[in-house]
């Protein structure tokens, strides 16, 4: 049989072409199946909360953190600015002004303070360390604690652009949060692949928070007309029914995280509770950090130390003001300070939230009374595991 000889030059040529069509193939073929979403490179954390809540003590715990860019409640500028409107009608622009702030793109703020502004034009600045530390601030360093009234001092004068600059040079941005009402709101933020999103939840005795809300009617004043509707009017919250709206929306966002919850929350939402911070606080702080990926320092250990063992409530002009107190002794004020009878009222407003969150009613002023009657339940009877949870179901 007759031999056919191929040229080698040919041989060559067909394979070369052969490759590149192989190729091409692969590179159209790739363009069409989604890539992995690389992990963003800093990691958000939002500490969701309701006022006179602990929120401000939890808040300090990360923005002393030398890895920390932390911001307290800036949504404030955005509840002052529209005060006329309800708190859900709030929601949206809340999320969107979170998030800018989470992505570093402080040009958000332009739309609430529009004139040529200051650090001090931001609300409560100071009590983050970032913007009393280098780039932003150049008299204190990031290692150091810093404290409220001398950042205010030395600090309040520099540009806002280095709250942008200052954001940017972290691989953490931490805001405390008491705005939100719903989680459901947050589920753009929670899906976005540009952030790295990570939600603890702080709760607290409600009969504790109302004791507490007592030393600030004038303050929460706004706040209560937003959530309650009232057109921009400020309101005292003597009949509970701001209490009942916060009651209501830490059964939400528990529920919706706990109960059913969706596939993509997994691994990103803690609850804490206030007591159980103030009794162990080293052990739920590292829970914490661990959740954010975060290291306890020695210099940490210490402050928080001495920061949760002083002497005394704290004095009611320090309502808003992170001082050296008896925290377990805070913890339970309520008990000897208010009138059965208003523990009986906030019962019948928050029972739903008494009995998720773990706390134990009370029957009478006698058990009221009577501290050696724990009314704090060990949390491991309502703590959700996601070792439970079936995505499928």
């Amino acid at each position: 049989m007759a031999r056919i000889r191929i040229p080698s030059t040919i041989v060559i040529l067909f394979v070369t072409v052969q490759t590149g069509f192989l190729l091409f193939m692969y590179a159209r073929y790739s363009s069409f199946v989604p890539q992995p979403e690389e992990k963003p490179s800093q990691v958000h954390v939002l500490i969701l909360s309701s006022w006179r809540s602990g929120s401000s003590f939890v808040g300090q715990l990360f923005s002393q953190h030398p890895s920390v860019f932390y911001l307290m409640e800036p949504a404030w500028h955005v509840w002052v600015t529209m005060s006329q409107n309800s708190a859900k009608v709030l929601h949206m622009a809340v999320r969107d002004l979170v998030r800018s702030v989470f992505m570093c793109d402080m040009s958000v703020f332009d739309a609430y303070m529009p004139w040529k502004r200051n650090l001090s034009d931001l609300f409560q600045w100071a009590v983050s360390r970032a913007l009393c530390s280098v780039p932003a601030c150049d008299s204190f360093q990031r290692t150091d604690i810093t404290n409220e009234m001398a950042c205010k001092t030395v600090c309040g004068r520099y540009p806002f652009s280095k709250v942008e600059e200052a954001c940017k040079t972290y691989s953490h941005v931490v805001i405390k949060e008491v705005r939100f009402f719903d989680l459901k709101v947050l589920y753009p933020l929670l899906t976005d692949p540009s952030l790295n999103l990570k939600i603890i939840h702080l709760v607290r005795d409600p009969r504790a928070v109302v004791k507490s809300r007592e030393q600030s009617v004038k303050a929460l004043a706004r706040d209560n007309g937003i959530v309650l509707s009232t057109n921009g009017t400020k309101v005292e919250d003597s009949k509970y029914k701001v209490m009942q709206e916060v009651c209501r929306s830490h059964v939400q966002i528990y529920e919706t995280a706990t109960l059913k919850p969706p596939n993509f929350l997994k691994d990103r939402y803690l609850m804490i509770r206030f007591e159980d911070l103030v009794r162990d606080p080293l052990s739920e702080i590292s829970e914490m950090y661990k959740f954010a990926d975060l290291n306890l320092t020695p210099r940490l250990k210490s402050w928080i130390y001495n920061i949760t063992h002083g002497h005394g409530p704290g004095e009611k002009k320090e309502a808003f003001k992170i001082t050296s107190r008896d925290a377990v002794g805070v913890s339970q004020a309520w008990r000897s300070v208010l009138p059965f009878q208003k523990v009986k009222k906030v019962q019948e407003v928050c029972k739903g939230a008494i009995n998720m969150l773990g706390y134990q009613l009370v029957d009478s002023e006698k058990e009221q009374r009577d501290l050696t009657l724990d009314l704090v339940l060990p949390r491991r009877q309502n703590q959700f595991s996601w070792l439970s949870f079936n995505p499928k179901h």
